[in-house]
């Protein structure tokens, strides 16, 4: 990078402080850099940070709604197991100390739990500043940039950065699917980033859009309060259609054809549902209204280009970077590397490529994307199962000087996608008890944390 030494310490702007921002941090200050991250709320977490609060719009397209960010809900757990859910720097085992949730598949406050203890461990939480929201963030003209955020007073400040690293998520702001009639749906509407609990649901007659995980977790969820629920999805592999063996109210049908005006759902295979409620589970837009780069780093149709890797726009790299854009993967390692390979970069320690050689990777990258049918809006999704994920990390590892990624983590993972990818996901499985891997993985992480023990 012009200007830079391998003995170059830069000072770094970190926006937020989920589970992405504390990697970052904690890469940036293993590097020698001196980061500063900035956060919009009063504790670590990010995402993992359960409110009762809701967005005022419940399907969250209204530009003047209250912005809550967490769209976590009361019940929700995790859908991989803990050994593949931590950092390789701290395993995330439960300890006397701190743990309150033992479990294989924990719930999300044992998450949170977990990162807070993150935060403590390698005291970040002297380079975080809360109530910090930025609102501009900008290339000064001389490489450095200019960083702006709204204090709880909610006065402005400022202040120069000689990089910025993107953290701020991409789970608060909501993406409805194009229904055809929608829009005169004289029904209750909501975004799942709005769905806290079941109870609001008592009662009534519920469509789902949409057949992720969080469709389906929350489909079950809603199970024992609603009517009916009636799960529409584009999934052409879903076997059987119809009503669901072993349940007395839940449909499955091909995606909604349209809404008609007295709140009658079509099905694309002909069926309908009288619909008292429609919950959007269709996903969230990546936003970033702070970042101003004049037109060099777009969203367009869910994909944030050019980025090489997914994480440097070349005509910033490496002083403006993102962590953890890429979806469907083990979010927690991708964050760990994709920071060491940012504070590597920004160091000098590890050489990028031209600008034009990043540029010529990343349209030779989108050109097989779209030679393999992969729609845009996927460009930053890893499918379960793939070895694209465990690819890209090894490479990542590689750039680093770190080792590659375990090949037991490799096969619970093969494992947990089954069970995550499997129709019965609905009957929320968890089993992946005594499996060989487990051992692995305890060998590996002994001596890692004094208070440290087995979950079961």
């Amino acid at each position: 990078m012009p200007g830079m030494s391998s003995s170059t310490a830069c000072r770094v702007a970190v926006i937020g402080a989920g589970a992405a921002g504390l990697a970052a941090a904690r890469a940036l200050i293993l590097e020698g850099h001196d980061p500063v991250v900035l956060e919009r709320e009063g504790r670590v977490g990010g995402t993992w940070v359960y409110t009762p609060e809701t967005n005022s719009d419940p399907t969250g397209q209204d530009a003047s709604r209250n912005a809550v960010h967490s769209s976590m809900y009361q019940s929700l757990r995790t859908n991989l197991p803990r050994e593949l859910m931590g950092f390789r720097e701290l395993p995330f085992l439960a300890g006397e100390s701190w743990s309150g949730d033992a479990r294989r598949f924990p719930g999300h406050e044992e998450v949170l739990r977990y990162l807070e203890r993150f935060a403590e461990v390698f005291g970040i939480r002297e380079v975080i500043r809360f109530g910090k929201e930025v609102v501009r963030a900008r290339e000064d003209g001389d490489g450095r940039w200019r960083v702006a955020w709204r204090n709880c007073e909610n006065a402005e400040e400022e202040e120069v950065f000689d990089a910025v690293v993107v953290c701020s998520g991409h789970f608060a702001v909501p993406r409805l699917a194009n229904i055809p009639g929608v829009e005169q749906f004289r029904g209750k509407q909501i975004h799942s980033h709005n769905y806290r609990t079941p109870h609001p649901f008592r009662d009534q007659v519920v469509v789902v859009i949409g057949a992720s995980s969080s469709a389906m977790d929350i489909s079950q969820d809603i199970l024992g309060f609603a009517r009916e629920v009636h799960i529409a999805c584009r999934a052409a592999n879903i076997d059987p259609f119809g009503k669901q063996p072993g349940c007395s109210n839940l449909w499955v049908h091909p995606m909604v054809e349209r809404i008609c005006q007295d709140g009658n759902v079509l099905f694309l295979d002909g069926s309908s549902v009288h619909a008292d409620v429609i919950l959007h589970c269709t996903g969230y837009n990546y936003h970033f209204p702070f970042l101003e780069t004049k037109g060099a780093v777009t969203v367009d149709e869910e994909r944030v280009w050019p980025l090489y890797k997914h994480v440097f726009p070349p005509s910033y790299a490496p002083r403006l970077s993102f962590v953890g854009l890429i979806q469907k993967v083990l979010p927690f390692i991708q964050f760990e590397l994709q920071s060491k390979w940012i504070a590597a970069a920004l160091s000098g320690r590890v050489t990028l490529p031209s600008r034009e050689d990043m540029n010529t990777n990343i349209q030779v990258f989108y050109a097989r994307l779209e030679a393999n049918g992969v729609p845009k809006h996927h460009t930053h999704s890893m499918h379960l199962n793939s070895e694209d994920m465990f690819e890209y990390y090894d490479w990542l590892a590689c750039e680093c000087g770190g080792k590659p990624i375990e090949e037991w983590r490799k096969r619970m993972w093969a494992k947990a996608a089954i069970i995550i990818q499997a129709p019965s996901r609905l009957s929320k499985p968890r089993d992946l008890r005594n499996v060989p891997e487990e051992y692995e993985a305890y060998e590996e992480f002994a001596g890692c944390s004094p208070d440290a023990a087995p979950t079961t």
